[in-house]
């Protein structure tokens, strides 16, 4: 009997098929699995360049001015690790978390160097690092499809490495320091020395005072400026040369400056104004050389890098010399500095020739350029005589200044912002 064509093709289709299914599942694959992996790599790489930014904004340890202690990697890690955390990851569908980032991942160098040269704080990073890497990573991904074809769980990971460069534009407070008189406007910086403190007190001398700075002559005032020291301050501030308003004295500004100190009054909040590190404050009766209080010496009393690091609070009146108004004000504790407090006193501020102020009122005078200043002590009234601690250009490499806004090409001179460099 003759068998037919079709009985002879019968089972073929199956077996075309079972050949080709394991090629479709590794297309559908390829294309599915792969591109989950991708989404997972995307948003690691988030979470990653958000991490190294945020702790490179704490590498300001200035090795000039003795050595680095280790708190400034520990608000580098707290800081990449709560940033990081503020991304999510599988289809943004679960927070970062320790499963994907841990202190271990956030690495340090002093330079910019092969991967190798990079140490955790726990296996002996240098505090003086410049360079900050993080590594999240994500495990046990399993496949859609290709795990029929016996592929397990994926891993995916992510690293960025930033540092602290000039800035083209960036953040200041609205406070203006006084060039000396004998210094030339091309060379604002002239005659000040890394470590002078200068006053406020523009009806006393107009050298090294400063006074009330609008950014945005004539709008602005006193809510505006009291929101600046709140907040970041002033961003976008103009480039050198720039003319800009001058407040005199402004009522109420003295409550927004002490928030940086730990010092709330009304509707100012520990959470809705970040204070510093450490509230202690400088004056002449706590630190009478009046000179250096970020690193010097004055036996018993800390200076700033030291309370900086222990989060010790405002002192008080007696001890601090100081007559704060403690009506109504809430004072910051050591154990809320340490979780609420952020780098708040070293802070950014324009230099003006004050002479033009002619010793208050109101009037414009002429940015000149931007120093790197330590706030020192709180206000009781905002007429009182305030000093600040000049710590150099904000534009110095190890300037331990830094601030926020856009960063600028080889030639910028601007202040030290976070900027990626992987």
């Amino acid at each position: 009997m003759l068998i037919s064509d079709r009985t002879r093709q019968r089972g073929t289709v199956a077996i075309i098929a079972a050949i080709a299914l394991p090629i479709l599942i590794g297309f559908a694959g390829l294309a599915l699995d792969g591109g989950r992996l991708y989404v997972h790599k995307t948003e690691l790489q988030n979470a990653a360049d958000a991490c190294a930014l945020a702790a490179s904004r704490e590498l300001t340890c200035d090795p000039a001015a003795g050595a680095c202690a280790n708190s400034y990697l520990i608000n580098a890690e707290n800081a990449g690790l709560t940033v990081a955390g503020r991304n999510f990851i599988d289809f943004q569908g679960t927070a970062v978390g320790s499963a994907q980032l841990t202190a271990a991942d956030i690495t340090f160098s002093t330079t910019f160097a092969p991967a190798s040269s990079y140490l955790s704080r726990a296996a002996g990073a240098s505090p003086a690092s410049k360079y900050v890497k993080c590594t999240p990573h994500q495990s046990g991904i399993l496949p859609w499809f290709m795990e029929v074809l016996g592929f397990g769980g994926q891993t995916v990971n992510a690293s960025a490495v930033a540092t602290l460069l000039a800035a083209e534009i960036n953040c200041a407070i609205p406070i203006g320091m006084c060039k000396l008189p004998s210094a030339p406007a091309s060379a604002p910086f002239t005659g000040l020395t890394i470590g002078q403190w200068v006053t406020s007190k523009l009806s006393q001398s107009s050298t090294g005072a400063f006074d009330w700075i609008d950014f945005t002559p004539p709008g602005g005032g006193a809510s505006e400026l009291a929101d600046l020291f709140r907040g970041t301050g002033a961003c976008s501030v103009p480039k050198p040369p720039a003319v800009v308003g001058e407040q005199g004295n402004i009522a109420s500004l003295n409550t927004a400056w002490n928030t940086r100190f730990g010092l709330y009054k009304g509707s100012d909040s520990i959470t809705t104004a970040t204070p510093d590190y450490t509230g202690y404050a400088y004056t002449i009766t706590s630190w009478p050389s009046k000179f250096n209080a970020y690193s010097g010496s004055n036996g018993a009393i800390p200076n700033f890098q030291t309370a900086r690091n222990q989060h010790q609070p405002w002192q008080g009146n007696v001890a601090a010399g100081t007559s704060i108004n403690l009506g109504g004000v809430t004072q910051s504790t050591q154990p809320q500095l340490t979780t609420y407090g952020a780098d708040r006193r070293l802070v950014t501020a324009p230099v003006v020739d004050c002479t033009s102020f002619g010793g208050g009122g109101g009037g414009n005078t002429t940015v000149l350029g931007y120093a790197c200043v330590l706030m020192l002590a709180p206000m009781d009234k905002d007429n009182d005589e305030v000093f600040l601690e000049y710590r150099g250009k904000s534009t110095d490499v190890n300037s331990p200044c830094a601030t926020s806004g856009a960063v600028g090409g080889p030639l910028a001179e601007g202040p030290l912002v976070p900027a990626l460099v992987q």
